[in-house]
C-alpha cells in the first residue's frame, strides 16, 4: 500500500531541498518527522507539509497505524523560474533567477516479509565473505613482481 503527496511551485531551489530529502529516504514516517522539525532549513517545513499529506492519504486510503510506515521515495524537481531584473552599473541590468521546485513523498507500508539484505552463499557449509576491491588490486600486484 502506498501514498504519494505533491507539493508544486514551491518557492526553494532544488539545490536546498535535496538534501533534506535524502536524509529522510527510506526512514520510519515518525522518524523522518523528527528529523524535519529539528531541522533550521525553510525547506524542512515545506517538506514536513507534504509529509504529513502523504501520511493522511495512507490512511484515507487503508487503516494503518503511522509506525508501520516508512519513507519510500522523497524527491525535488525543478518547476518554473520566476525571472527578475536588478539594476547595476552603466546603466545595464541582471538577471535575478528564483527557482521553485516540485516536492514529491512517497510513503508505504512495511512489509515483514522482505528482508534488506541478500544472504551470502554457503560453500561447503562455511559462509563466504564477500572480497573487497582493496584485496584484488593488491593480488594483482603480487603476481606481476612474481611472474
Amino acid at each position: 500500500m502506498e501514498a504519494k503527496a505533491i507539493t508544486k511551485y514551491v518557492r526553494v531551489s532544488v539545490r536546498k531541498a535535496k538534501p533534506l530529502m535524502d536524509s529522510i529516504r527510506g526512514q520510519e514516517a515518525e522518524k523522518a518527522l523528527k528529523i524535519l522539525s529539528f531541522s533550521a532549513k525553510k525547506a524542512a517545513k515545506l517538506v514536513e507539509k507534504t509529509m504529513k499529506s502523504a501520511i493522511a492519504n495512507t490512511k484515507a486510503k487503508e487503516e494503518k497505524p503511522s509506525g508501520e510506515l516508512y519513507v519510500k521515495e522523497a524527491y525535488a524537481t525543478e518547476g518554473s523560474t520566476l525571472r527578475r531584473f536588478i539594476t547595476r552599473a552603466h546603466g545595464k541590468a541582471t538577471r535575478i533567477r528564483k527557482r521553485t521546485s516540485h516536492i514529491t513523498v512517497v510513503i508505504a507500508g512495511k512489509d515483514k516479509a522482505v528482508s534488506k539484505k541478500a544472504p551470502l552463499k554457503e560453500i561447503s557449509g562455511e559462509k563466504q565473505k564477500p572480497k573487497s576491491r582493496k584485496l584484488k588490486t593488491q593480488d594483482r600486484k603480487i603476481k606481476r613482481k612474481k611472474g
